[in-house]
């Protein structure tokens, strides 16, 4: 077999399996979540773009807090890092959710 009949068969059993995992990530997924709307997902990017904001307000408390001498603000860091966990738990989740409706994983309305 040369590397174009490789190619060719590899490329239709990666056609074939995505397929599948797109009907059996659909079954699963829409058994857990509803069909994602418009709004649902406006509401979820506003929630992220809050945490967001979050979190740049935490740094700049930070900032604010911290002297030239050294870090005093032990407050502001365990808040700085609770914000930037949040944000990023809540944008990862956002990515995901993008990539679950671009490759029909979940139904939308």
């Amino acid at each position: 077999m040369d590397m174009d009949q490789d190619l060719t068969k590899n490329l239709r059993f990666l056609r074939e399996t995505e397929r599948s995992i797109r009907i059996s990530n659909n079954e699963v997924i829409g058994k857990f979540v509803p069909p994602i709307t418009a709004e649902r997902m406006l509401s979820f990017s506003v929630a992220v773009s809050k945490f967001r904001a979050d979190y740049i307000n935490a740094a700049f408390k930070f900032a604010d807090a911290t002297h030239p001498e050294g870090i005093e603000g032990t407050a502001e860091i365990e808040e700085l890092v609770l914000c930037r966990r949040r944000f990023e738990e809540a944008r990862d989740a956002f990515i995901a959710l993008e990539r679950t409706i671009e490759m029909g994983y979940i139904n939308v309305e």
